[in-house]
């Protein structure tokens, strides 16, 4: 069974970065597209970015593109996303989700996703 695990949550001054880290045990990654997710208390679930399997082709929500880079790993089983210049409105649980389809797409609708990670928090404060 898979599992995902996310990491590198913290609390962070507005204008600083995080790197949030994604292992996946129990299959290998690069039958997976990796998505990143968001929930802050309120609101929807939202897609923050994706990595497709094959090609490692990338999408970035509208709020974080030219912030964020997503990335993977495939010898560590791992996927990053860097974000930089991070806003109050960034704040949120971040959970990290795999997505089955070998493709050189990923989408960034929490309903294509098959299993889920627990979360990690990120708050954005000063």
């Amino acid at each position: 069974q898979l599992q995902l695990v996310e990491s590198g949550g913290a609390l962070v001054q507005p204008g600083g970065s995080l790197r949030l880290s994604c292992r996946v045990s129990g299959d290998s990654l690069i039958y997976y597209a990796i998505g990143w997710f968001r929930q802050a208390p309120g609101n929807e679930r939202e897609g923050v970015s994706c990595i497709s399997s094959i090609g490692h082709n990338t999408k970035y929500a509208d709020s974080v593109k030219g912030r964020f880079i997503i990335s993977r790993d495939n010898a560590k089983n791992t996927v990053y996303l860097q974000m930089n210049s991070l806003k109050p409105e960034d704040t949120a649980i971040y959970y990290c989700a795999a997505d089955g389809a070998v493709s050189g797409l990923c989408q960034m609708t929490f309903l294509q996703y098959e299993s889920w990670g627990q979360g990690t928090q990120v708050t954005v404060s000063s």
